[in-house]
């Protein structure tokens, strides 16, 4: 009775990475009923046809660079190369800054071809849609900076519980990567 126990003790998820999925399943929900506003709003007429700027690929390419970098880092803090997880975790940080950064300057260029956040249905919807996936971003930025404070404050040392909060960190950051390369799909696709 006591291995049946213990099995089913080791099995069991952390509560901390359940409350991340369950987080990330309500997240997923919300963009999916955005994404479905914009595809019937825009099958109902009076919809400006505009082309993504090329700036929101370059997003897409600095957001997956740091999606690799932090993997990277994780490696490292695993395998105890310190230098690589600290190296690859600052560096996470200052590529989520460029994707916010050059997020704002994506919008700057909507704004300068007519696509202003009033002017149609089709731009607002960009707006709001990738301003909600900033604001995510800038929530995964916050917990990169409690990373980043255990990685430069507290002495070298990977125990699990480190490696959990670091999975946590990590997990987060692949999904918010993941949806920003939907997003950018999904405008190609449906005429944005």
């Amino acid at each position: 009775m006591a291995a049946v126990a213990e099995n089913y003790k080791q099995s069991r998820i952390h509560p901390h990475k359940l409350a991340l999925w369950i987080a990330i399943a309500s997240i997923i929900m919300m963009f999916g009923g955005f994404t479905s506003a914009y595809v019937v709003r825009r099958a109902a007429g009076n919809w400006l046809e505009f082309k993504l700027p090329f700036i929101f690929f370059i997003n897409t390419a600095v957001i997956l660079l740091s999606s690799l970098s932090l993997h990277l880092s994780y490696i490292g803090f695993k395998q105890g190369k310190e230098r690589q997880y600290k190296g690859l975790l600052l560096l996470t940080f200052f590529l989520g800054l460029v994707f916010v950064v050059l997020q704002y300057k994506g919008w700057e260029e909507l704004n300068a071809i007519g696509a202003t956040f009033t002017v149609n249905p089709s731009s607002s919807f960009i707006y709001v849609i990738s301003g909600l996936h900033a604001a995510h971003v800038l929530g995964g930025m916050a917990a990169l900076t409690a990373a980043l404070t255990h990685a430069f404050v507290l002495p070298y040392k990977p125990t699990q519980r480190r490696l959990n909060r670091f999975q946590l960190v990590a997990q987060y950051w692949h999904f918010v990567d993941i949806l920003w390369v939907y997003l950018v799909l999904f405008f190609m696709l449906n005429g944005s």
